[in-house]
């Protein structure tokens, strides 16, 4: 399978459907192209192609990670598109296995020479095959509801690479207990993400602030003056003293 067919049918099955022309931009090729690579896709029923736009087959049965990845859509797209505002080329990051730190890898397919760091297979396969870019996957055996992998070569790899950002997302954002998680896993990989990064960027849209049926009881480590909090709506007043040693970063 070539690039162009890896990138296409990842990009589609994240988003349900897409325009050939809206793939074509986001990959920087033409449409012509688009339609040349589709084809063989198509034809092996990995995707489907309706009125000018491509559409995926995936089921509703398909991995929780995905089915993440569509609720507020929007919402994160806006958080990942305003990284790009701190993210430089040559930046060094690390990217946890958040839904909202998938979008934010597609965003920085913009950048070039990151060198990146991530524990989620998703991430690492969006900017593996960026020109210029070494990305370093963290880990061996992957779960297979998200792709994410815990393993001790995971926390290995991480502890070892120094990063300028390290990007983390929360299940839930609580007044008095701040960011949270489901499992301890996740705060040890942020932990150890965290020891050896200059800044932290956290990037949770508004929903997270909001009550949740499932409520997670893991608390993230903490976040240093002057660290980033991306999201997409001002933040409520009863979260203002959570936030208030942080450069809050509003997506438009």
């Amino acid at each position: 399978m070539s690039k162009y067919e890896i990138q296409i049918r990842e990009i589609v099955n994240m988003q349900g459907s897409i325009t050939v022309l809206a793939l074509a931009r986001a990959l920087n090729v033409s449409d012509q192209t688009i339609r040349r690579v589709v084809r063989p896709l198509v034809e092996r029923g990995e995707i489907a192609k309706v009125h000018g736009a491509l559409v995926s087959n995936r089921s509703p049965i398909d991995p929780p990670f995905l089915s993440r990845m569509s609720q507020n859509k929007a919402a994160k797209i806006a958080i990942a598109r305003s990284l790009l505002d701190l993210i430089k080329d040559g930046d060094r990051i690390a990217i946890d296995t958040g839904s909202t730190s998938a979008f934010a890898a597609q965003a920085l397919r913009e950048r070039r020479y990151l060198t990146v760091v991530t524990n989620s297979a998703f991430v690492a396969s969006t900017l593996s095959m960026i020109p210029g870019n070494n990305v370093s996957m963290a880990g061996t055996q992957l779960r297979h509801h998200d792709g994410a992998s815990f393993d001790r070569s995971a926390f290995d790899i991480i502890e070892r690479i120094h990063v300028d950002y390290a990007l983390l997302s929360a299940s839930l954002v609580d007044e008095k207990k701040g960011f949270l998680v489901h499992e301890q896993c996740e705060v040890d990989m942020a932990t150890a993400m965290l020891k050896n990064s200059s800044k932290t960027i956290m990037a949770v849209d508004h929903s997270k602030f909001l009550p949740q049926k499932r409520k997670p009881s893991l608390k993230q480590p903490e976040l240093k003056p002057g660290d980033y909090l991306l999201t997409d709506k001002p933040i409520l007043r009863q979260f203002q003293h959570l936030v208030s040693s942080l450069d809050v970063v509003v997506a438009k």
